[in-house]
Parts: C-alpha cells; sequence; structure tokens
C-alpha cells in the first residue's frame, strides 16, 4: 500500500529493539507528518553520528573519539575496571554516579550456541589489562544464567592474578515490593543480606 521507499523505511525500523510492525509503521508515519521537525534533523544526526562515532580500543565503550572520554578522564581511578556486557550497561553505570572508575565493555555474554567465545567477547584482553594496571574488577554482569556464567569464568582467570575481584549486589531494587520479585531475586537478597 506504501511506497516501497517507506516500506524500506518500515522494515529498517522494525530491526529496532521494541519496535514490531505496527509500531515502525506508526512511527514512519509520524516521521513523515513532521518532516522539518524530526524526519530531516533525524536523518542528519543519524548520518554524523555513523560518521563521527567509533568504538573505544581500551574499554570498548562508543564515543567520538580513541580513548573514549572514561578512559582518558584523569579524575578516574584507573587501578578500578567495572566489567559490563555491553555500552547501555556502561552508561547505565554512569547515569547513577556511584563509580569513578574505568570499564571493560564485553559485548555479550559467553553463549556457544550464539558462537560468543571468550575471544569474541575480548576477555583475554581484559585479563591481560586486569593483569598490568588494575587492583580490583567489578563483575557488573546481569544475574541471568549466562551472565553469571561468564562472571565465573572470569573469575576463574583471574584467580592467579593479583587482582581483587568484586561483584555488584543482586536482589530487591529500590522502590520495589517483595509480592512483585521473582523467588531468585529474594534469594539473592536473602543471601546478601548485611547487618544495618
Amino acid at each position: 500500500m506504501a511506497a516501497p521507499e517507506i516500506e524500506h523505511l518500515i522494515r529498517l525500523l522494525t530491526r529496532l529493539p521494541g519496535l514490531g510492525p505496527r509500531s515502525a509503521r506508526r512511527l514512519a508515519l509520524h516521521l513523515m507528518r513532521h518532516r522539518a521537525q524530526l524526519l530531516d534533523p533525524l536523518a542528519a544526526a543519524l548520518t554524523e553520528a555513523g560518521r563521527v562515532l567509533t568504538e573505544c580500543g581500551t574499554c570498548g565503550n562508543i564515543d567520538t573519539r580513541n580513548p573514549c572520554v572514561v578512559c582518558t578522564d584523569p579524575e578516574r581511578d584507573a587501578g578500578l575496571i567495572c566489567i559490563v556486557e555491553d555500552v547501555a550497561d556502561l552508561w547505565a553505570m554512569e547515569r547513577s554516579g556511584a563509580y569513578r572508575g574505568c570499564y571493560h565493555v564485553l559485548g555479550g555474554t559467553l553463549s556457544a550456541l550464539d558462537g560468543k567465545g571468550p575471544e569474541e567477547l575480548k576477555i583475554p584482553i581484559l585479563v591481560s589489562r586486569a593483569r598490568e594496571s588494575a587492583r580490583e574488577v567489578v563483575l557488573a554482569t546481569s544475574a541471568t544464567v549466562a551472565g553469571q556464567t561468564t562472571a565465573h569464568y572470569i573469575t576463574e582467570l583471574l584467580a592467579k592474578a593479583q587482582v581483587t575481584v568484586t561483584q555488584i549486589a543482586h536482589g530487591v531494587p529500590v522502590g520495589g515490593e517483595l509480592d512483585y520479585l521473582d523467588d531468585g531475586t529474594l534469594m539473592a537478597a536473602m543471601k546478601a543480606r548485611h547487618k544495618v
């Protein structure tokens, strides 16, 4: 029903996370209706981002320079490396303002089914980096089976290095109600309890 160019735009939009065919169609229609205010500036911003964005060769962050702004910040604690699965996790940590060390973005979790082994996740680079300059490695992988398997694998590799390995706490989220939490989260929260 739509021109091939519009159908192509809709197909591309469906590749974005959280957008199915209906949402992509509504979004495409909204962009076309507001071409001057949204579509043209968005197209220009995407072109510019594609031109200037690069992956940091040190940590794997996405930035406009290499090494990235986090790795070159002199206020950062270079002896502290936080391991995250994805750049989105790094950005979430940064939004919290609770961490002032450096990062290592894995790019996923270990998965034989998806063909993601240690090399694809830059784990050998992490081990080398940790041995050279880290005094503590903070595991901030997800509380999934894959995330915890990856964390365990990294812990095993770093066991012989002179590096302290810690893991972020898992459990009850701030503002969470116990009735809505799954059994695994409640179990993790009980195991990680501390004296008040």
